[in-house]
This record gives C-alpha cells, sequence and structure tokens, in this order.
C-alpha cells in the first residue's frame, strides 16, 4: 500500500514510536505525579519540554495533554472567557474548532467567520475590519488541511492584540512539519494534536495556554495528589485529571523526539520537494482541477478533482485498482469549500509525510493519468 492520507493519521510511525509504545504498556504503570516517578523524571513532563523545544514555547507547565485536538478545543472554548462576548474564526477552520465554537452555546456569546480566498489564505484587512467590533478570541487554522494554505501568525497575532482579542492557534497540521514559535508569534493559547506530523499515536494530543491567561477546567476528577482536597478556589485548577494516557503520551514523547531529531526544517524541505513534484505533474494532466498553488501554499497536502468523477470514485479507483490510500469528501472542513467552489462535491486530498518517497509520489501521477485517460476516452 501506498499511503498519501498524512493529513488524516501519519503511516507508517517511526520505529522508535513503535518501540517507545511497547514498552510503556510493557513496563509496570508509571504513577502519575508520585513521588516515585520524580526519581527519573516524570514522563509526560519529557514530553512537554520537547513540545516546548518544538513549539516555542517556554512556560512548559502550561502544555496540558489531552485526547486530541477535539478534546483541547473544547476544553479551551469551555474554559477561556468568552461567555456573552464575541469571538472570530476563520473560513478554513476544521469542524474540531467549528463545532465546539456552534454548539457551546452557554461559553460562547457569538461566532463570526473571517472569509479567506480560493486558496484559504485569510486576509489580514479583513481580520482588522472584523475585530475593528470588541472581541474576546480569535481562532485561526495554522495549515489548512484542504489546501495547505499557511496563515501569517505573526501578522495575525499583532492584529488580535492590537484589538484587545486572544490569539488561539490550532497547529493540528502544522506541529511537527512547520516551524512554530508560539512566544516570538505571541500565541496566546495553542491546540494540537498527536497523531498527524508529530508521529504520536491516534488519542493523543493537547493544549498550551500562556501564563497569565485564566482558564476553567473543562472536568474535574482524580489527579493522584493532594486527595483530601475536594473543591477549589478561582483560578487555582488542576487540568490534566483522571488517569492519563501514559502509554500514549510515551509514544508520543518519541515522535516529537524524532521531529526534533530529524529537524522540522529538513522535514519541511523534503516535503515541499515532494508537493512540487505533484503541483508541476498533475498540472500536466488533461481534466485535472488542482485547489493549490505551490507558490503559496506551503503545507505537505494539496486537493484536486478529476474530470467529471466524484472525489470517492477517485479514492475508490486509488484504492481498490492501484493500492493508493487518498482523502475525498470535505475534510471536515465544511466552510473554506465554499471559497473553492467545491462545496457541492468536496475534493480528492493527497498528504504527504516525511516517511514518503519520491516513488510514492511516481505512482500516484501515473495511476491519475491512468484515470484520467480512462475518462476521457469514455466520454
Amino acid at each position: 500500500m501506498i499511503y498519501l492520507n498524512q493529513a488524516a493519521t501519519t503511516f507508517p510511525k517511526p520505529r522508535c514510536v513503535l518501540d517507545a509504545h511497547a514498552a510503556a504498556l510493557s513496563a509496570p504503570p508509571e504513577g502519575q505525579f508520585r513521588s516515585a516517578d520524580m526519581r527519573n523524571g516524570n514522563g509526560l513532563d519529557r514530553c512537554r519540554e520537547n513540545l516546548g523545544r518544538l513549539l516555542g514555547i517556554s512556560a512548559v507547565d502550561r502544555i496540558f495533554f489531552a485526547s486530541g485536538a477535539t478534546d483541547a478545543t473544547n476544553a479551551l472554548v469551555y474554559g477561556l472567557p468568552l461567555a456573552e462576548k464575541r469571538v472570530l474564526a476563520t473560513q478554513t477552520e476544521h469542524n474540531s474548532v467549528l463545532r465546539p465554537l456552534m454548539n457551546l452555546t452557554d461559553q460562547v456569546g457569538s461566532v463570526d467567520i473571517m472569509p479567506c480566498d480560493a486558496l484559504g489564505q485569510v486576509n489580514p484587512a479583513d481580520v482588522t475590519r472584523l475585530l475593528s467590533a470588541p472581541s474576546a478570541a480569535l481562532f485561526v487554522n495554522h495549515c489548512s488541511n484542504v489546501t495547505g494554505m499557511v496563515q501569517d501568525i505573526p501578522a495575525l497575532s499583532e492584529i488580535a492584540h492590537r484589538h484587545s482579542a486572544l490569539l488561539v492557534l490550532d497547529a493540528s497540521q502544522s506541529a511537527g512539519c512547520l516551524p512554530v514559535d508560539a512566544d516570538a508569534w505571541g500565541v496566546d493559547a495553542l491546540i494540537f494534536t498527536g497523531h498527524k506530523a508529530l508521529f504520536g499515536p491516534q488519542g493523543t494530543g493537547g493544549y498550551y495556554v500562556r501564563p497569565g491567561i485564566s482558564l476553567r477546567p473543562f472536568r474535574y476528577g482524580g489527579t493522584g495528589r493532594d486527595s483530601r482536597r475536594l473543591t477549589y478556589d478561582d483560578g487555582d485548577y488542576e487540568y490534566e485529571v483522571g488517569t492519563q494516557n501514559a502509554p500514549g503520551i510515551a509514544a508520543l514523547n518519541a515522535g516529537v523526539e524524532y521531529v526534533l531529531e530529524q529537524g522540522v526544517d529538513p522535514i519541511h524541505a523534503k516535503e515541499r520537494r515532494l508537493m512540487k513534484a505533484l503541483y508541476e505533474e498533475l498540472a500536466a494532466i488533461p481534466g485535472i482541477t488542482i485547489y493549490g498553488d505551490h507558490a503559496r501554499c506551503h503545507g505537505p497536502l494539496l486537493s484536486f478533482n478529476v474530470r467529471e468523477l466524484t472525489p470517492s470514485d477517485v479514492a475508490y479507483i486509488l484504492s481498490g485498482v492501484y493500492g493508493i490510500t487518498v482523502r475525498a469528501g470535505h475534510h471536515c472542513s465544511p466552510l473554506i469549500h465554499d471559497a473553492m467552489g467545491t462545496s457541492e462535491r468536496g475534493t480528492v486530498r493527497i498528504s504527504v509525510s516525511n516517511m514518503n518517497t519520491e516513488a510514492d509520489i511516481e505512482a500516484l501521477i501515473a495511476a491519475v493519468r491512468e484515470i484520467s485517460k480512462s475518462v476521457e476516452a469514455a466520454t
């Protein structure tokens, strides 16, 4: 199988991730927050430190683990001071952000959507105009999971802070494959998932909240420390309650260490080479429509369609005939398709990781070329 659905979940995982997960499951359970762990360091804290190095976060004690980006976003939407206040989100957002904002109506006053162009780029002038009305927060998808467009986060952060709004960054699609520098960019809160470019397992991820920002807990429960305490004073909270996914976080830590060892810049450079070949070769095939631009969309993915075929038909043929896995549909980001003109049919998405090769790209191109020829002959 040739796997080109890395934006959904990376596969295969580096060997070190598999070994770390197996070792954690085979070892005696690590007692969360208990003093016995402190002799050799706590596994959760080691992962926090490595995530801080990777994402440009100095206050690593403000990184909290969750089951993924959806869980993390719900925690932020529930916990940040957004009630009865206006919030902005971009047209490129994933449903992991849109649905909490749209459905946790007791926690958010109102949600306005900032438009993007057909490639998914948000115009800072639009952000400035929309933030002229008082707003509590600006939610921004760093890298679109449909077009690969990467937003100018330092510019958007400056605009948000100029208008006294928090900047909440969804780095789910960028953490591990694109440079992220939360402190330098002035990010107030950050969402990440473990199972994409960080090469961790599904069910891992988390969020970061800048020191000084009040966050009400999303849930309460056991923490493994001060068991006599039953209530909390306002602002004196704990956020990682219940039994943590220690084996998953051990595997996530191995994935983060793999990315740090490889280097984000070399990973990005390799993926850009693969994407350049994809853009150029697909553009040369008759009947192919590409929804992206290599010069502007720097993420490791693109969307396309083939003549009269539906995206699901293309994905089915690629999988069943050629053994190539891609993604078809709206990719859990419905609003950006209005800007792209694909709201009815969706797109076929190809996404790569550091584990893919030039041979994978060549096989995909050859397969799409044959599919296009077959459609042309039939019509």
